[in-house]
């Protein structure tokens, strides 16, 4: 079984800055590529960034300059550096991750998402 937790959100001010975590554990034995996704009320999920198994990264334009996507293999861990938050960044973030377990099966798994509020 592999699990994704989440960490890191919460409240911020306009300008302000937030760095989530997303942590797998269980019987994992490579951390692939992994994406973050958002979704706001009333509004569908969308991926706002993801990082290949080479490291290459890509964002939504909305986040373009403002968020980071990283991981650390060695630690089954991606990252999300959110800085220069709006309010319309405002979401539920969930992370998604491509992990190969000890018996040689690839899947993705979801984080439990976590609750991100930019409001002065």
């Amino acid at each position: 079984q592999v699990q994704l937790v989440e960490s890191g959100g919460g409240l911020v001010q306009p300008g302000g800055s937030l760095r989530l975590s997303c942590a797998a554990s269980g019987n994992i034995f490579s951390f692939n590529a992994m994406g973050w996704y958002r979704q706001a009320p009333g509004k569908q999920r969308e991926l706002v960034a993801a990082i290949t198994v080479a490291g290459n990264r890509n964002y939504a334009d909305s986040v373009k300059g403002r968020f980071t996507a990283s991981k650390d293999n060695a630690k089954n861990t991606g990252y999300l550096q959110m800085n220069s938050l709006k309010p319309e960044d405002t979401a539920v973030y969930y992370c998604n991750a491509d992990i190969t377990t000890r018996w040689n099966i690839r899947s993705a798994y979801w984080g439990q998402g976590i609750q991100v509020t930019v409001s002065s």
